[in-house]
């Protein structure tokens, strides 16, 4: 074993047919699905389930026993927080009208995608089909029901955007006529339309 390869605790579930990329970690009690795609660099917590064709890419933080049901998508540096759930079915019942226990087969799963840097919080819920967008922040607790903007903080049940958030994960402050600033980095964004905000740093000059 090299410092490059994938460390896996002996009583973590990984199904042979998943593919860990060099350098990540997963942990005690994990389980990861057949056919799961995990990136480099990516913690998956004690306890955390791995649905079967899950994708997670680089620099993913999967914490304690966070739920990622098939086919949800993890973009580059994605944090999702101890015991929340990535759901997959809009109408779950356990058998159908007859009575018959249902199968994976009768049914359409609809995964989540998770856009590049975004954090989700501790319990939080994301129904299936879900977008939650880049470098956004879903509140500890809260269920999301619809796609989350860009850099939006969204709290509640249902989730509702109250805030503005930079890559750095902190509220934005506002600077006047629709734009923000990191208190953090610095980093300047514009508001364009309601609930779009882009960084200056990507308007076109």
């Amino acid at each position: 074993m090299t410092s490059s390869d994938p460390r896996i605790e002996a009583t973590a579930d990984v199904d042979p047919r998943a593919a860990v990329g060099p350098g990540s970690t997963v942990w005690h009690l994990a389980q990861v699905r057949e056919h799961a795609e995990i990136g480099a660099e990516c913690i998956i917590g004690r306890g955390a389930y791995v649905g079967p064709g899950v994708k997670l890419g680089d620099r993913v933080k999967l914490q304690n026993h966070a739920l990622v049901y098939e086919p949800a998508v993890l973009e580059d540096g994605v944090f999702v927080g101890p015991a929340a759930v990535l759901t997959n079915d809009l109408y779950p019942r356990s058998v159908d009208p007859d009575g018959r226990l249902k199968r994976g087969d009768d049914w359409h799963a609809r995964g989540v995608t998770l856009r590049q840097g975004c954090s989700i919080g501790g319990r939080a819920v994301l129904v299936a089909g879900v977008t939650v967008g880049r470098w956004a922040l879903v509140a500890a607790g809260a269920v999301v029901h619809r796609d989350v903007p860009d850099y939006a903080l969204v709290a509640g049940v249902p989730a509702r955007r109250i805030k503005w958030v930079g890559r750095a994960g902190e509220p934005l402050e506002p600077a006047g006529d629709g734009r923000w600033r990191c208190p953090r980095t610095g980093e300047q964004y514009t508001e364009t339309a309601p609930d779009t905000l882009v960084p200056d740093a990507e308007l076109p000059s």
